[in-house]
């Protein structure tokens, strides 16, 4: 111990506050309750407030964009279905409308992708931003209406049991003095499919035995052109006219498969043949042709057994780009409308119109006009007065729109748009997610509170109960609740209510059995505190952050669920759903992925946004915390 002495001196033991009076002072902090505190801490927490704001404006859209917006979701038009998502003209390359397809089958007639079938050769030259046709055709072994080409292939068939196969034209009338002949001309390609090239004959069947036969080649490997002067073997026959078949036979063989390629057969006729008709419809010179005009499976001028088919076609193939609005909003075809129709239209002044004068004296006033321009006429043969006209417009006017409409993000598969149907479904399974947390949430917190705080025997038999209804599979519920009360909203509200509650029941008696215990509550009940007071006013807001957060959650979880069910076709009907919606979506995944990954996101937000927001609760209604930062 150090050495040095401590000197006191007279005034150090002076009393500092002698004079000076001691009160209570004023708190700085301004007084609070545990709600306003809760809130404090839950505006601190930035990630909270995010995911609440991101909640905020996806349910603002729910509401405001399914009233606001014109656009169709109740009935299917299949004249808009699968627009591409448009922001910009068609042409700029981004977000424009327009869809490029790749080796589509091109039609060298119209000049236009080979999808006529779905639309008029006009509207897709109209609707076509870009196209690039190969230079070369493509060499196929398949039968096309847009190829040319090739040549007919007969093959035995190992299913006929080592039989020859033949191939018969109709019957065609033959005389001694039509000077007919037949032009036929083979291909020699070896090894197509592997196989061989066959043993063959041709012949003339004009009866219907064997010997009735005028054979133009008998069976050899020949092959050769073959010029035949038919109207000659008549006369050898000792025939004047004969009504007979051209046959091509492919002997069979027990080791391979054998065939023939015809690259064309030309029947033809002198001065005197009065079938020349018919001989030009038997006749081929272009496979692909004769195979378009009668297919060879059911052929009109040919017959035949085995196996049949075109082998080395040709057919082009394009790539394009092509505006999808202008293919479903831009000229329309001419369109016939009564005399009463365009009585409305004068009448409300969508334009003018003199049947004395004709088509030229249409005049078109306002965009409400589904017309542009009158083609014809027709008049009433006995009134002489007006019955119809013609009309031809922009195919927007048809379905309601005075200009053509623009969807950001695209139509479905029912020709819906997207954003609309998204946040209209999202609005029914936001509604029903809501209802069934409130509900469950208020039960679930009754139920577990009188299990948690009484215990005992009431806990018992309570906790009995919830195990005997969670045993049975919630989707056994749902389903028998479907099967008879149908697929209504009423009906999954209720399904989803009779098990949702459990889990904030078995929450809530957790969160009693851990607080009851403690001492503010036993010094509460000392004082003479009722039930009531302890439960509301002692145990339970201790437990709100744990019990909230679950019940926040369960939105979602709802919003699942309903999902779930409408990929087992139990999904809502009758309403907009955002499960059914994305449902009937994924099946077009790969082909118009905006379909389902705009929905996706949605849902993806509201999961992590709802996670974020019920994290926040938590933390800001833990009593524990309250007072700090």
């Amino acid at each position: 111990m150090s050495d040095k002495q401590i000197e006191f001196k007279s005034n150090d033991f002076d009393l500092v506050q002698e004079n000076i009076r001691i009160t209570d002072k004023k708190l700085d902090s301004k007084p609070t309750t545990f709600f306003k505190d809760a809130l404090r801490r839950f505006r601190k927490n930035k990630s909270s407030v995010v995911g609440a704001i991101i909640l905020a404006v996806l349910t603002t859209l729910a509401i405001f964009v399914p009233l606001l917006s014109t656009s169709n979701i109740t009935d299917v038009r299949s004249q808009e279905k699968f627009l591409a998502p448009k922001l910009f003209e068609a042409g700029t390359g981004f977000w424009d409308g327009t869809r490029k397809y790749t080796h589509v089958t091109y039609d060298p007639i119209n000049q236009v992708p080979a999808v006529s079938d779905k639309y008029s050769a006009k509207s897709l030259q109209n609707a076509i931003v870009s196209i690039t046709v190969d230079e070369t055709p493509s060499l196929e072994d398949n039968n096309s209406a847009y190829s040319t080409g090739g040549v007919v292939m007969l093959e035995t068939d190992a299913e006929l049991d080592n039989k020859d196969v033949y191939l018969t034209s109709k019957p065609v009338s033959f005389t001694d003095k039509g000077k007919y002949t037949v032009d036929i001309i083979f291909s020699d390609e070896a090894n197509v499919y592997d196989h061989q090239l066959g043993e063959y004959c041709v012949y003339l069947q004009t009866g219907e035995k064997e010997d009735d036969r005028i054979m133009i080649r008998d069976f050899s490997t020949d092959y050769s052109p073959i010029s035949f002067d038919i109207s000659g073997a008549l006369k050898e026959k000792g025939l004047s006219s004969a009504n007979a078949r051209l046959v091509f036979e492919v002997r069979s063989s027990a080791s391979s498969l054998q065939y023939i390629l015809i690259e064309s057969v030309v029947l033809s006729g002198g001065e005197r043949a009065k079938n020349l008709d018919v001989l030009a419809e038997v006749s081929f010179t272009d496979a692909a042709s004769m195979i378009n005009n009668a297919d060879l499976n059911s052929m009109a001028y040919w017959s035949c057994s085995g196996r049949k088919g075109i082998h080395n076609a040709e057919i082009y193939y394009c790539d394009y780009v092509i505006d999808t609005y202008k293919l479903a909003y831009g000229d329309a075809d001419p369109v016939t409308y009564s005399k009463t129709d365009l009585d409305n239209w004068i009448k409300n002044g969508y334009c003018t119109y003199d049947p004395q004068i004709g088509p030229e004296s249409f005049v078109r006033l306002t965009d409400d006009c589904p017309i542009d321009h009158v083609e014809s006429q027709t008049i009433n043969n006995k009134t002489k007065k007006l019955a119809s006209i013609t009309g031809s417009g922009y195919k927007y006017r048809q379905f309601g729109y005075k200009e053509m409409p623009k969807f950001l993000l695209g139509t479905d598969a029912s020709g819906f748009d997207l954003i609309k149907r998204s946040f209209a479904g999202l609005r029914t399974s936001l509604i029903l997610g809501i209802c069934t947390a409130a509900f469950c949430f208020l039960f679930g917190l009754v139920w577990g509170a009188i299990s948690g705080y009484f215990g005992g025997n009431v806990d018992l038999l309570m906790e009995r109960f919830c195990e005997i209804l969670s045993g049975v599979p919630w989707i056994v519920i749902m389903t028998l609740c479907i099967l008879h009360l149908g697929n209504n909203f009423l009906t999954f509200f209720l399904a989803l209510c009779m098990t949702g509650w459990m889990s904030t029941a078995a929450r809530t008696r957790t969160q009693f059995y851990r607080f009851k215990g403690r001492e503010y509550v036993l010094a509460s009940r000392t004082l003479g505190s009722s039930d009531i007071r302890l439960i509301f006013k002692h145990i339970l807001p201790n437990s709100m952050g744990t019990i909230i957060t679950s019940s926040v959650l369960m939105i979602p979880s709802v919003i699942f669920s309903e999902a779930t069910l409408a990929y087992l076709n139990l999904g809502l009907q009758g309403q907009q759903s955002f499960g059914v919606m994305m449902s009937t979506n994924q099946q077009y995944l790969s082909i118009y992925p905006n379909l389902v990954i705009f929905p996706a996101v949605i849902i993806a937000l509201m999961m992590i946004s709802f996670n974020l927001f019920g994290n926040g609760l938590r933390d800001a209604f833990n009593p524990s915390l309250k007072g700090s930062d």
